[in-house]
């Protein structure tokens, strides 16, 4: 399911805590409207069932920029699963300046570090496209008092700046699910069985090999796969 925060009529706090309890009993969300987004959530919630680790909804929040390495903090306003807490959430409540209404409460956690993925599905026209990064989830290096959401930070795979890249050459929405469930294997069987295109993100990418990707598949489902 999706919501607006403009279009909550009747509620007197946004549903923060709510949306976080759902999706940790494997309901898809997507925020602002974002029915695809809420699909591949349910989707891979199915997927990764009874298995370590979690899955949420997710988007790159802020990030961080040094010389040496750059990293994404992957959070959103409220509503981030609780699935893939590293350790037990705190139940807060906070100001929020939209949305006007009460101040919402919400889950506040970091997520437990190591390997996952981020994945992100468009709508091409012809077809859909499955964006999938791999990604390491990292401690924070420190505290974030000021901000009192569930986040988590991650080190994109090769390197920000080529999956930052990569990702908006492939047209990746700003919205992804973001797992530690499951690995790009799964993903791939699961673009095969729902015959969509899927493109990889990962330590091996370079730009150039991945324009040379996006080429070849414009020209498969442009020709091949739709018998032209």
């Amino acid at each position: 399911y999706t919501d607006t925060f403009e279009n909550l009529h009747g509620l007197e706090q946004l549903p923060g805590i709510a949306v976080q309890r759902l999706m940790a009993d494997g309901y898809g969300f997507g925020a602002e409207g974002d029915w695809k987004t809420a699909a591949l959530v349910r989707c891979m919630k199915v997927m990764g069932a009874g298995m370590p680790g979690g899955t949420s909804f997710m988007e790159d929040y802020t990030y961080h920029f040094t010389p040496e390495r750059s990293f994404v903090l992957g959070s959103h306003m409220l509503e981030i699963c609780p699935s893939i807490a590293g350790h037990k959430p705190s139940c807060e409540v906070h100001p929020l300046s939209i949305g006007g209404k009460a101040d919402p409460v919400r889950l506040v956690f970091d997520s437990t570090p190591g390997n996952a993925l981020n994945a992100s599905l468009i709508d091409m026209g012809n077809r859909f496209r499955l964006v999938v990064n791999e990604v390491e989830s990292v401690a924070p290096e420190e505290k974030l008092p000021k901000l009192p959401v569930a986040r988590v930070l991650w080190d994109a795979k090769p390197n920000l700046e080529v999956a930052a890249t990569a990702w908006i050459l492939a047209g990746g929405a700003h919205h992804t699910v973001y797992t530690q469930a499951l690995t790009t294997e799964y993903m791939e069987d699961f673009a095969d069985i729902a015959g969509i295109e899927l493109v990889v993100i990962d330590e091996q990418t370079t730009i150039r090999d991945f324009k040379d990707k996006l080429n070849a598949n414009e020209v498969y489902y442009h020709l091949f796969q739709h018998g032209l």
